[in-house]
């Protein structure tokens, strides 16, 4: 379900528009303070925002503008009481993708919402897909294939998306049955896997982090299995 955070300091306003997007099927979150509306901004964890310009003491043109310095890429719809043009071109240059003079259609409102989920669909990257029958990593535009070893790795640290995985624990799971060889074996075969997502650009990496272990970090790729 797709959710929306609302920033808004007026509960009445938040109760209202998060009542009437869960008609239109979204889901809600709402905010009324800037600081910590900036933070869940920051976290990735929603598909869209609907900023109130004047948030109390701060100003949302602030908060938005603030947020797409610090790299927050989602839909960002305004809402204002003041509909001159001057306030209108204001939201869009802070950074907003789109701006809604109080008062409002809800029908408006979340076609206009709609409008901006297609845009910002168009423009993000399909994630690589990982074929198990054949051991293949590919996009749109490139392919390489994987030997049975990296596949098995590559899959490990799939499963701890953004969390490091202990070298240690690698080298269990994948080369300890075996009962030869050492941990530096783990640090060979990343190092292949490294040069191969490297060939294309898959928007995947493998970090290392200091004794911590391996982190896959990026558009985690869907696996294709038989």
């Amino acid at each position: 379900m797709k959710t929306l955070l609302i920033i808004d300091d007026d509960p009445e306003i938040t109760s209202a528009l998060a009542r009437g997007l869960r008609l239109h099927g979204y889901a809600t979150e709402t905010e009324n303070r800037a600081d910590r509306a900036l933070e869940r901004l920051q976290t990735g964890e929603h598909t869209g925002a609907i900023v109130d310009v004047m948030l109390g003491a701060d100003s949302g043109l602030d908060l938005v503008r603030t947020a797409r310095a610090a790299g927050v890429t989602l839909p960002i719809l305004m809402l204002s009481a003041l509909s001159d043009v001057e306030d209108r071109t204001a939201g869009l240059e802070a950074g907003a993708d789109d701006y809604v003079v109080k008062p409002f259609s809800f029908d408006e409102l979340v076609a206009r919402l709609r409008v901006q989920e297609h845009r910002a669909g168009a423009q993000r990257p399909q994630p690589a897909r990982l074929s198990a029958t054949d051991r293949t990593l590919e996009n749109t535009t490139d392919q390489v294939m994987l030997t049975e070893r990296e596949f098995e790795l590559l899959q490990l640290l799939m499963q701890s998306p953004d969390a490091p995985v202990p070298r240690i624990d690698i080298y269990d799971t994948l080369w300890a049955s075996e009962g030869s060889g050492n941990e530096n074996v783990v640090d060979v075969y990343i190092g292949y896997l490294r040069k191969k997502l490297a060939k294309s650009d898959f928007n995947i990496e493998i970090k290392t982090l200091r004794n911590k272990g391996f982190c896959l970090t990026g558009q985690m790729p869907v696996l294709i299995e038989p």
